[in-house]
């Protein structure tokens, strides 16, 4: 593990104020920041969508094959 050499003497500084061992601080210091992230809401992700009313025909979500076999025409349309 690589600490930067100035955060390092601070969390020295920290430690010898405050009478604790080094790894006691540091260790204090990571909880703190699990913590925050904890709360953090995940990012939100707007997904593009588009008008119709539903899968094109001959899609069917539940049949790997036929979907593979829609998804390699696109390709082939795309490829062109």
């Amino acid at each position: 593990m690589n600490i930067d050499d100035d955060l390092l003497a601070e969390a020295k500084r920290i430690a010898v104020r405050t009478r604790r061992p080094l790894g006691e601080v540091v260790a204090d210091a990571l909880r703190l920041l699990v913590a925050a992230e904890a709360e953090r809401p995940p990012p939100t992700v707007t997904l593009p969508t588009f008008g119709g009313s539903g899968l094109r025909p001959g899609v069917d979500l539940e049949d790997p094959e036929s979907l593979a076999a829609v998804l390699d025409t696109d390709d082939a349309r795309a490829a062109g």
